[in-house]
């Protein structure tokens, strides 16, 4: 016997119906083939609903970009008729891209349930099979056991930190890298290192900040051993002026918003290793980075997930949730909230986990080492080409980043206003890009590589070439 929930999701005729919408989907966006300028019957309707959006919020679209509901892998089509590179995918939340069949065909069975959220008093099964997935492919390689469901990167990260405050109660400092982000709520805005998110209003926790790793730095200092004996001086200090008053380290193993900062593994395994000493535990923050390095998770790229006691995830997994050890368990009634997503959150996020799991993405052959390379090759042609749009930037000697499928370039001596200008310059010419880092800045790309060719590089860079050009004039 089923039930009648089974016999739906079971259903030949509705599987049939499903194949039959995303074959006519596939069809439609058959001619999204290439960067193309807006339809010129189209344009003003277009400038109406851009302004009408930025009047809905309060101030302007920082891009006037509305998409049409459609798309083709890594080219998004806008509500005026233009196709354009996503090449930031909604910092990442598009990561399979537009109009990808597995996941329309998710987000239908999603609309097959009875209710469009689920909550923590009354769920379907589906969250669950998510979260069972999450902590299964998360707990090959490190001590993560649980998982709680939530609805964004900054909520995961308020759990977060309230199982490491009850763990080390009455411990209410926190330790956190300089340049870090952790989300736009109050709380995380007083953790983030930055003065702007924070502007008018108070900040919530104190917080003790670390340099996080830099090449140029350690080479200053006399090499990396040097660099790591300051940063475990400086951890020692902030313990021993606060005894017992950390409740945790939270780390972004590459920074994000920060930059792409991707730090030396011994230095992270010494900073962990020293938390472990001290009783302090280790929160790993993946909510931008995980699954877009050469493995899934980045405490698999650094082989480092024995050492993490709490794990955050979101963007690219649709669903979002806070993971702890055995050792971290919370007790009872300190998590909860009413949402903990809608239904086709948890079966796209399931899909996606599925698929990064059975496919030829990782290692250091897979797809996204070898889009990385890509990224690298083309992004050094460019730069050989124009030598006076890429100038020495002090501090910073690379000025081609990232890591898998985080990607970054440092025109213009890293200086914001010439990168911001540029990154508009570029999305006027067909490609959407994003920008990061705090001084220097830098563009920052999150390409859907799981919906990429790699022949596709060469025009991609051809839409960016235009757009620095144009500010270099």
């Amino acid at each position: 016997m089923t039930t009648i929930g089974q016999a739906i999701q079971t259903s030949s005729s509705i599987a049939a119906a499903i194949d039959a919408i995303v074959a006519e989907i596939e069809e439609k966006t058959t001619p999204i083939t290439e960067v193309r300028g807006p339809r010129e019957e189209l344009t003003e309707a277009y400038a109406h609903l851009v302004t009408a959006a930025g009047e809905s919020r309060g101030w302007p679209l920082l891009y006037p970009m509305l998409g049409s509901g459609a798309g083709r892998g890594a080219l998004v089509e806008l509500a005026d008729g233009s196709v354009k590179w996503d090449l930031v995918a909604g910092i990442g939340v598009h990561f399979f891209g537009h109009s990808h069949p597995q996941i329309l065909r998710a987000q239908l069975r999603g609309a097959l349930e009875d209710t469009t959220k689920h909550g923590n008093l009354q769920s379907g099964t589906v969250p669950y099979e998510f979260a069972r997935k999450l902590v299964e492919l998360a707990g090959r390689r490190s001590k993560l056991s649980r998982a709680f469901l939530t609805t964004s990167g900054a909520m995961a990260n308020e759990l977060a930190l309230k199982v490491c405050m009850q763990k080390r109660s009455p411990a209410t400092r926190v330790i956190a890298f300089e340049h870090c982000f952790m989300g736009r709520s109050l709380t995380m805005t007083s953790i983030g290192d930055s003065a702007a998110a924070r502007d008018g209003i108070p900040v919530t926790v104190a917080v003790d900040y670390m340099p996080f790793w830099n090449a140029h730095a350690a080479e200053q200092l006399g090499g990396k051993a040097a660099f790591i004996e300051a940063s475990l001086r400086q951890l020692e200090t902030y313990v021993k002026r606060y005894p017992d008053g950390h409740a945790c380290f939270v780390m972004e193993l590459i920074q994000g918003e920060g930059g792409f900062n991707i730090p030396d593994r011994d230095w992270l395994v010494a900073l962990m290793e020293a938390c472990k000493e001290h009783g302090i535990p280790v929160w790993d923050d993946e909510i931008q980075a995980f699954g877009r390095t050469t493995e899934m998770f980045a405490f698999e790229y650094f082989g480092v997930g024995e050492l993490v006691d709490v794990f955050t995830v979101g963007k690219m997994t649709q669903a979002c949730a806070v993971l702890w050890t055995d050792a971290m368990k919370p007790r009872p009634g300190l998590l909860s909230g009413t949402f903990t997503g809608g239904t086709s959150d948890f079966t796209v996020g399931l899909e996606i986990l599925q698929t990064l799991e059975a496919g030829r993405f990782y290692g250091p052959e897979g797809a996204f080492a070898q889009h990385q390379q890509a990224f690298r090759r083309h992004a050094e042609a460019l730069m050989a080409r124009h030598p006076s749009w890429f100038p020495a930037v002090p501090g910073t000697p690379e000025r081609i980043g990232g890591v898998g499928g985080m990607m970054r370039l440092t025109p213009f001596g890293g200086q914001k206003d010439k990168v911001i200008a540029a990154a508009k310059a570029i999305y006027d010419e067909g490609a959407i890009t994003f920008w990061c880092g705090h001084g220097p800045y830098h563009l920052r790309m999150l390409p859907p590589l799981p919906a990429m060719e790699l022949d596709q590089w060469p025009a991609i860079f051809e839409v960016l070439e235009r757009g620095l050009s144009r500010v270099a004039a």
